[in-house]
């Protein structure tokens, strides 16, 4: 690992729920390497999941500044953000977020369609990243014809199709069975390892965060470090 990718300074992010105002993050302060795989843990309500979104452009800090590759996000319009987005950050989620009425094909293209690239070149590129995690042979199926485990592998290869600088994995392997949850987590470890993807993951499961370089745990709005085993 190298210079720093991505750069949290001061950052605080506050909610205001009716009279209340609830304060998710406090000045916090991180610097993920270029080739980390980081593990954020913490509590429910801890902000683990506010952290990654700020992170990754879908919110914004209340204070502080957010840097990613260079490109400060904090200070970004919402029309700035999603067209970086589209070429920088992949997103893992816990359920998918598969198009039923798509193959795995289209699926993994949908980041595409935001590029200039050719429908040829989208195929091209959605086929790779198919081969990536071990599914052409399921290019024509549709999520309801796909396992749990190969719905996830899919919902991979659409985050990592337009090549972003930063993978972000909330709770990826939140809703499948121990086997499959190792297989995709050997999987990220492959595009960490192999592909020099930087991936930063919130998980509640510490089985889970065994398989990243580091683990950080958020507690009351702040970050404190802890080796992962």
């Amino acid at each position: 690992m190298s210079e720093a990718l991505a750069r949290l300074k001061g950052v605080s992010r506050v909610y205001q729920k009716g009279k209340e105002r609830v304060e998710v993050l406090h000045e916090l302060d991180l610097m993920i390497p270029n080739g980390d795989f980081l593990a954020i843990m913490g509590p429910s309500g801890s902000g683990k999941t506010t952290l990654l979104n700020l992170l990754g452009g879908l919110d914004k800090p209340t204070g502080g500044t957010v840097t990613v590759g260079g490109a400060e996000l904090s200070s970004m319009s919402n029309n700035q953000l999603s067209k970086w987005r589209s070429t920088h950050v992949g997103f893992v989620f816990q359920f998918y977020n598969l198009l039923p009425v798509l193959t795995a094909q289209k699926n993994v293209e949908l980041p595409l369609l935001l590029t200039n690239f050719s429908g040829k070149e989208r195929a091209e590129r959605a086929a790779i990243a198919l081969d990536i995690v071990g599914l052409s042979d399921r290019a024509k199926h549709r999520p309801r014809e796909l396992s749990g485990g190969e719905e996830q592998r899919v919902a991979i290869a659409r985050a990592v199709v337009s090549d972003p600088t930063l993978l972000l994995c909330d709770e990826p392997t939140g809703d499948l069975d121990r086997e499959t949850a190792e297989e995709i987590l050997k999987l990220l470890q492959i595009l960490n390892r192999e592909h020099g993807k930087t991936i930063v993951m919130v998980t509640h499961d510490p089985q889970a965060a065994e398989y990243a370089s580091r683990t950080l745990h958020v507690d009351k709005g702040k970050l404190e470090s802890r080796a992962a085993a």
